[in-house]
């Protein structure tokens, strides 16, 4: 009787779980509703109902056995902050149903006994096309923040990509990496803040700036706003919003900037091409666009001499648009015609995510939600458990196609369901 009822308290509270994560709004559950129904969509739900959250990172089967320990450890405003996507959520649930719409071709009879999962960009040569996401703030999830990251990425000798927003200086997280990281610009309205940024991350040594392009507007983020209504913590103890310069006082890129002049948010919503060319005088690193998901853009990055595209759509927190990312690669991939390399990031949590983009032309891949549940859950253990559940996937998903390389794969091993 006992277990039966210890089951059934657990069952409770995943469903209770569950009713407050975005990642499962479309599957009929309530939005913030006590009840749920009697039999849920996906089976797999059912394994996880009866257990608590992981106690190790070495219990994980998956990258999602991370995000219902990650919502016991992180305070509430700070996972709906992680979480939400915006207004209806649309994109958000897109990025991974997107995924359904392609499928893989696998290839019999090859020895796939060997596989190579490096990849050579921009002369670097990393142990796997999977890189880490520009997140802002990590250490709303574990006190060690983007250096933990850091120190993840370096053990599987992942690209990193810091954001602007980062708790931790680019030089710190340089550091802790041990090797150049690229930089995330949030392209400040005032040229004077990002001109300072784009001399910070180049005297850091970072060898690519990546533009961020899609957030030039505020964030309806209904997820955070409700979750921040169940958070007992005053926030205004660590958050000030008296002034842009209050608001990224924690964010130490911006040390020693002259922030007077930022008013709001903080927004470039003046961000135009000629921004980008003046951006291309004042340094030598290269520029990646991030947020290019029109054919139309593609073909302007390439004609404005850009180094390389990252297709984005903020893993649904630029806008609302309604299209996933692994939709809209193969339109740009086609629009660049070869000419510079395309990365792609947005709702990818699992291998066989990661081999169809890259068999559609991607060079890399993107994570950043599910290292984020990691780093809540267990700090650096955590994301490095993460990144290797990753790679573990991603090489089954390659030897399953029987590839032995990156470069073997070619649009021949994925098509559209019909």
């Amino acid at each position: 009787m006992t277990s039966r009822i210890v089951r059934a308290t657990n069952r409770r509270r995943f469903l209770q779980y569950l009713a407050v994560s975005p990642l499962f709004a479309s599957n009929g559950l309530p939005a913030w509703g006590e009840e749920a129904p009697s039999k849920l969509p996906d089976p797999m739900i059912w394994t996880q109902a009866a257990a608590e959250p992981i106690k190790n990172p070495k219990d994980a089967i998956n990258v999602f056995d991370f995000e219902p320990a990650a919502f016991k450890n992180v305070p509430p405003a700070h996972f709906g902050y992680m979480a939400s996507g915006l207004d209806d959520e649309v994109t958000l649930r897109a990025n991974r149903e997107g995924f359904l719409k392609f499928q893989l071709l696998p290839r019999r009879l090859h020895d796939v006994s060997k596989v190579d999962m490096s990849v050579d960009i921009f002369g670097t040569r990393y142990d796997s096309p999977i890189f880490v996401c520009p997140t802002g703030g990590n250490q709303f999830f574990h006190p060690d923040g983007e250096v933990a990251v850091a120190r993840a990425a370096r053990a599987g000798n992942h690209l990193q990509i810091l954001s602007t927003s980062s708790n931790y200086s680019v030089e710190d997280v340089t550091k802790a990496r041990g090797a150049p990281i690229w930089f995330q610009l949030y392209a400040s309205p005032q040229w004077e803040v990002a001109q300072a940024l784009i001399k910070k991350a180049e005297a850091a040594g970072c060898p690519v700036l990546a533009v961020t392009t899609d957030r030039v507007a505020g964030r309806n983020q209904e997820t955070l706003f409700r979750l921040m209504r169940g958070d007992t913590r005053n926030c205004s103890d660590c958050h000030d919003r008296s002034s842009f310069a209050a608001r990224v006082a924690r964010r130490h890129n911006y040390d020693g900037i002259d922030l007077s002049g930022i008013t709001g948010s903080g927004e470039a919503s003046n961000l135009t091409w000629d921004s980008v060319k003046r951006m291309r005088d004042i340094t030598h690193m290269k520029i990646v666009l991030k947020g290019i998901v029109t054919p139309a853009d593609a073909e302007l990055a390439v004609q404005n001499g850009i180094d390389g595209i990252l297709v984005s759509n903020h893993g649904g927190r630029g806008e609302d648009n309604g299209r996933s990312t692994i939709d809209v690669l193969p339109e740009i991939i086609a629009a660049v015609k070869g000419q510079i390399p395309v990365f792609v990031d947005s709702g990818f949590r699992r291998g066989t995510d990661t081999v169809k983009a890259l068999a559609m032309g991607a060079k890399a891949v993107g994570v950043g939600r599910p290292y984020l549940w990691g780093l809540g859950a267990f700090g650096e253990e955590g994301v490095a458990r993460v990144l290797d559940l990753l790679r573990t996937e991603t090489r089954a998903a390659m030897q399953q196609c029987g590839v032995r390389s990156i470069a073997e794969l070619n649009p021949g091993f994925v098509r559209r369901a019909t």
